[in-house]
Formats: structure tokens, C-alpha cells, sequence
């Protein structure tokens, strides 16, 4: 009794196509993107951006309440127990003058954060143009604008502290009066929120001295850039309501 057998073999392995009969789109590759089905660097860029809105939000909305209840408090009075009568507790602080110099300090690191990115940008771009075949590229000359904004904002908080011991010294403590109690509360958040910008600087510190790709560092350097420009606006508005909304 014979019996039969069916064997089959592949040769050539095939990618399926889809329902349409057109193989899926490849996207990346190259210094743009991180390898093969990753997004290119406009979409990196634009969800880091989005991202970073999103970070951004809460610490806008701390501040708008921090601001609401600072403007409120100046109109409340309190009960003195002594008398049993309202008094205004309310005491105007007088700013020490540092904190004029720390705000051009943080401005001029805005500056130089600004020509970072805008640096690291073009070096991206040339980059992808170098991976492009009969194109030739003179490199820049580049300017360490990206540690200079770090030792600024560094010289910035330092300037802070050096700002708080001067409040100390003319009596303002942080529970002296309500008004020294939101002077501290402000610039001290402001300065905690600021040492984050301080440490993506150093990570983008790092990402280049790695050898990162121009595509990711250029990702990370914008992302820090915009932070830190709201940083600075931030510190502007801070200013200005505790001197002008005594």
C-alpha cells in the first residue's frame, strides 16, 4: 500500500501586507530618528514640547494661587489677642537691591540658553545634511553657550541665598510677618523650580559629552531652553507683584 506525503518549503520570507496591499511605512532611520518604526525628529520634537506644556501647567496654576492669596492676605486684618481688636499686621518688605542683580544675571542665561538651542539646531541640521550624498558642510564654530548658561543660573541661586541672608539680617525671617512669610515662599519656590532647569542642563551636559546623536540633544536642549525662558518671565512677574503690589 502506497502512501503519499506533501512537503513545503519557503524560500523567500515575506512581509504581509495590509488590508490595502501596501506594506506598512518605515519611519526613522538616520540621525533624525532613533532606528527603524521610531518616530523622526519633528515628532520627537513636537511631543517633548507638547510634553513640557504639560509640565508646564501646574506650576503655572501654584503660582496664580500663590499670587491670589498674596494680593488677598494684604487686605485681611487679624485679631490681636491683647486687645481683642483687628489690627493690620500687614509690614512692607523692602527687597535687598542683589535681587535686581539676580534678575540681569537670569536674563543674560535666558540669552545664552536661546543661542544654545538655536546652536545645537543648526548643528542638527547639519548633520543631516552631511548623511546626504554629495553635500559638503562647513562646521560652525561652536560656543560653549549651553555651560555658560549653566554657571549663570548657579551664580543666580547663589545670588538668592545671598539675598535671603540679607532679609535675615534686617530682621525679615521667614515667620516675622505674613508679608516676609510670601517674600520667602515665592523665591523660594521659584529657585526649587529653577534648580530642575539647572539639572536638565546637566543632563544635556552629559547627553554631549555621550556622543548623543544631534537629533536627541537638539530634542533636549529645546525642551530646557523653553523651560528655562519661563523660568525667567516667572521670576519677572515675581518681582514685580512684591514690589509694585505692596
Amino acid at each position: 500500500m502506497a502512501s503519499f506525503s506533501t512537503t513545503a518549503t519557503v524560500d523567500d520570507p515575506r512581509i504581509s501586507l495590509g488590508d490595502d496591499g501596501i506594506l506598512p511605512p518605515a519611519r526613522g532611520g538616520g540621525d533624525g530618528g532613533s532606528g527603524p518604526g521610531l518616530p523622526d525628529y519633528a515628532t520627537r520634537l513636537r511631543r517633548a514640547r507638547l510634553g513640557l506644556l504639560v509640565a508646564l501647567t501646574p506650576i503655572l496654576m501654584l503660582f496664580v494661587s500663590f499670587s491670589s492669596a498674596y494680593v488677598v492676605r494684604q487686605g485681611l486684618p487679624t485679631l490681636d489677642p491683647r486687645t481683642n481688636a483687628l489690627v493690620r499686621d500687614w509690614i512692607p518688605v523692602t527687597l535687598p537691591k542683589l535681587l535686581l542683580i539676580n534678575t540681569g544675571v537670569l536674563i543674560l542665561s535666558s540669552v545664552f540658553m536661546e543661542l544654545a538651542r538655536r546652536q545645537i539646531k543648526r548643528l542638527a541640521a547639519l548633520a543631516s545634511a552631511k548623511s546626504a550624498p554629495r553635500v559638503s558642510v562647513v562646521d560652525p564654530v561652536k560656543i560653549p553657550w549651553l555651560a555658560m548658561t549653566f554657571v549663570l543660573g548657579l551664580v543666580f541661586l547663589f545670588g538668592q541665598w545671598e539675598a535671603w541672608r540679607q532679609l535675615a539680617a534686617n530682621g525679615f525671617y521667614v515667620a516675622t510677618t505674613p508679608s516676609s512669610s510670601f517674600v520667602y515662599l515665592l523665591t523660594g519656590t521659584h529657585a526649587i523650580h529653577l534648580m530642575g532647569g539647572v539639572l536638565a542642563l546637566f543632563v544635556a551636559g552629559i547627553a554631549s559629552l555621550l556622543r548623543r546623536s544631534a537629533a536627541t540633544r537638539s530634542i533636549v536642549v529645546d525642551v530646557t531652553a523653553w523651560y528655562w525662558h519661563f523660568m525667567a518671565a516667572l521670576w519677572i512677574y515675581i518681582l514685580c507683584l512684591l514690589e509694585f503690589a505692596s
